[in-house]
């Protein structure tokens, strides 16, 4: 029992941190958008890219972004602007130095079309 509530304590420590977290402006909107979106990459010698993509059925964008291991910005700030109506699946995804995925982290947002509005 004492070992279980041991690993659960390490487990809900609010220390621990996530390598990647991200937030999206706005998470609903009427199209066309600008989706305004803001990662935190917790730094790590062996950190080389962040790519960030905003992905419907119809629509793709991404940008990547060169990293510097901890030589890097924290937080990176990027828009992508006339965002058309559709459900996204947003995304960032830290690169290794080998370039395999270190962290993903997603967000759904939900651009409606204006025509629908009315």
């Amino acid at each position: 029992m004492l070992t279980a509530a041991l690993l659960l304590s390490f487990v809900a420590c609010p220390d621990a941190r996530e390598p990647l977290s991200m937030a999206v402006s706005p998470a609903q909107s009427f199209a066309p958008t600008i989706l305004a979106i803001r990662v935190h990459v917790d730094p790590d010698p062996d950190d080389r890219a962040l790519e960030v993509v905003a992905e419907s059925g119809v629509y793709y964008r991404s940008s990547r972004i060169q990293l510097d291991g901890t030589e890097a910005a924290r937080t990176i700030s990027l828009e992508f602007r006339n965002v058309p109506a559709g459900d996204y699946d947003v995304r960032g995804v830290l690169f290794n130095s080998s370039g395999h995925e270190r962290a993903v982290v997603r967000k759904h947002v939900s651009v409606i079309d204006s025509a629908e509005s009315e």
